[in-house]
């Protein structure tokens, strides 16, 4: 029986990093085109079978042969309004431009509370037409299970949570969640920082959870207790009314950390204005750590500390993955993330 190409083969043929082959091979981070050519007609020589690009292996073993344009709709479903502070804003532009290179249109449909308790698709939606379906925000178990039934390429960017234990027929485009958090934990651990709580309802989406599990393995790998009176991750609507209920909470709680980290940047500025309502100053009573990077992170005082997503590589990611599932849909399901980087602000200093 034939041994399994890895990464780490191709990259040991080239004298690369496997990082670089990872990137390559699935359309993620900055690499050069030459690079990114390179390894992947060595991945094609070696028998390397799990490809993650829309591009065929004929294209690839002769770029100047372009591939004749597709047609048909890509759908996609969201569960809220997108605006332009949510980082799906900026990724949409890029996934719409990278589809529509190929010849498909992007059609786009909210799912209101009727279709989720009814499990039913939107007016809008013709699914004759649609080649695939991709969702944001679409954090409904039941509802994610019935569009993975319909025989339709299905993307989730992100997850519900119950994906972990029920599965769903779809590939996952996820951001690093843990990096930034365990370097942050890592971080405050050396400069003396050691009460650290976290905010944020962690069974929201699959994103929201694993920043959880990652402050907590953080705080455990740097010999620190997580204390659950610290923890405000409640099961509460993210919702116009999430504000007052956190501040209600910071009202009860006996005595606070030295630190919080938050499930992301809108929940750490409503946290913020329940602590300036009680007299806590940030930084200097108390530090913040958000999660996405948003417009507001970088004009609130204090300026929030946070993790950068690439909205643009997401969007890229997720147009790949996509046409890699209509072109083969037997590939095995992939869950697949776009890397973060740390950004230290006011809020931590």
């Amino acid at each position: 029986m034939a041994t399994k190409v890895t990464l780490q083969d191709i990259a040991d043929a080239l004298g690369v990093s496997r990082n670089t082959v990872s990137k390559a091979i699935n359309n993620t981070g900055v690499l050069a085109e030459s690079t990114r050519q390179k390894v992947l007609e060595k991945a094609i020589e070696m028998g390397y079978k799990q490809f993650s690009y829309a591009n065929s292996v004929s294209e690839i073993r002769n770029p100047s042969v372009a591939k004749a344009k597709a047609s048909g709709e890509i759908a996609l479903f969201t569960g809220s309004f997108l605006n332009n502070s949510h980082f799906a804003s900026t990724m949409l532009d890029k996934f719409q431009h990278e589809v529509s290179l190929l010849g498909y249109s992007l059609t786009m449909h909210r799912v209101d509370e009727h279709n989720v308790a009814e499990l039913s698709l939107p007016l809008s939606f013709r699914q004759e037409n649609t080649k695939a379906i991709a969702c944001i925000e679409m954090f409904n178990h039941p509802y994610c299970e019935m569009l993975c039934s319909l025989g339709i390429p299905v993307l989730m960017i992100d997850a519900p949570v119950a994906s972990y234990w029920k599965p769903l027929d779809a590939d996952i485009l996820l951001m690093d969640n843990f990096s930034s958090i365990y370097t942050v934990v890592n971080d405050m651990s050396k400069r003396g920082i050691t009460s650290i709580g976290f905010v944020g309802q962690v069974t929201h989406c699959r994103s929201f959870y694993e920043r959880f599990m990652a402050f907590r393995e953080a705080m455990y790998i740097n010999n620190l207790t997580v204390n659950d009176d610290y923890c405000l991750t409640e099961v509460h609507p993210h919702g116009d009314d999430y504000k007052d209920y956190l501040y209600k909470a910071l009202e009860n709680m006996k005595s606070f950390p030295e630190m919080f980290i938050c499930a992301n940047d809108f929940v750490a500025l409503d946290l913020l204005y329940g602590l300036k309502m009680m007299g806590v100053e940030c930084p200097r009573d108390i530090k913040l750590f958000g999660f996405d990077d948003s417009p507001e992170s970088k004009i609130v005082t204090p300026s929030l500390s946070t993790s950068h997503i690439h909205s643009q590589i997401i969007g890229y990611s997720a147009a790949n993955l996509v046409m890699s599932r209509i072109e083969q849909p037997d590939l095995n399901y992939r869950i697949t993330y776009t890397e973060t980087d740390l950004i230290y602000r006011d809020s931590t200093m």
